[in-house]
């Protein structure tokens, strides 16, 4: 066991969905990881739920809920790779779109994170941008294409903060920050990836991130329901799994 995970040693796969929510980690497990019998529970400490079943390829594979925000998620990546072995890790989330061009619904495969976040800064300047596993991009964009998908790909930004108090009347217009970094094409915003990529990095671990657009950042009169919120962890699932 590690300090956040009640798992026993062999108990995880060696693949891992991490979605935020730990009830979405439930959703996925029970509905695509059920071809051999019903998923193992492995985790219910602090209720992050994991568990681990088989995919429709008949493989093993884990699912594990990571929480809001980065130094969560970084909990739960470290002990992945450092208390169970864990060699690739695919965040299945949403995201607020920055980019005028992006609908409700639709996927950006991540290939790199820009952040204004402290956690992953010590030892780089700013401009550090950390990149997401090539081989997990392509696969990811394959397996998207064999659902008929096309996805964006593409940066986004990845920050601590989602109530910014020294933010614009979001009625009136973007606020100028966000603005900046729509110029410079950053596609979206979440608050998750940045740690993810360095992490993985670190540690030689493959990693990417599947999000779908939940939100538009310029237009805060269009959110997904929460029933469309369910089917795009659907459609991020199933892109992982086609990987």
């Amino acid at each position: 066991m590690s300090i956040h995970i009640e798992a026993e040693p062999g108990q995880i796969a060696e693949t891992v969905l991490l979605p935020g929510d730990p009830l979405r980690a439930e959703y996925i497990a029970k509905k695509f990881l059920n071809h051999d019998g019903d998923p193992v529970l492995y985790n219910k400490r602090r209720n992050m739920l994991g568990y681990t079943g088989t995919d429709f390829r008949g493989r093993r594979i884990s699912v594990q809920g990571s929480g809001m925000g980065m130094p969560s998620l970084g909990i739960y990546v470290h002990e992945l790779i450092h208390s169970y072995g864990v060699k690739r890790i695919i965040r299945v989330g949403t995201c607020g779109a920055y980019d005028k061009s992006l609908k409700l619904g639709d996927i950006i495969l991540v290939e790199k994170a820009c952040r204004d976040e402290h956690l992953t800064m010590p030892g780089f300047s700013w401009r550090h941008v950390p990149s997401s596993s090539v081989s997990l991009l392509i696969a990811a964009a394959r397996a998207a294409s064999n659902h008929g998908i096309r996805p964006h790909e593409g940066r986004i930004h990845s920050t601590d903060v989602f109530y910014d108090p020294n933010e614009t009347d979001l009625l009136d217009d973007m606020p100028r920050k966000w603005q900046c970094w729509a110029a410079q094409g950053v596609l979206g915003v979440e608050m998750e990836s940045a740690e993810l990529f360095e992490r993985a990095s670190r540690n030689g671990v493959e990693a990417l991130s599947i999000l779908a657009v939940s939100d538009r950042l310029f237009d805060f009169s269009t959110q997904m329901s929460a029933e469309d919120r369910v089917r795009s962890a659907d459609i991020t699932a199933q892109i992982a799994l086609g990987i």
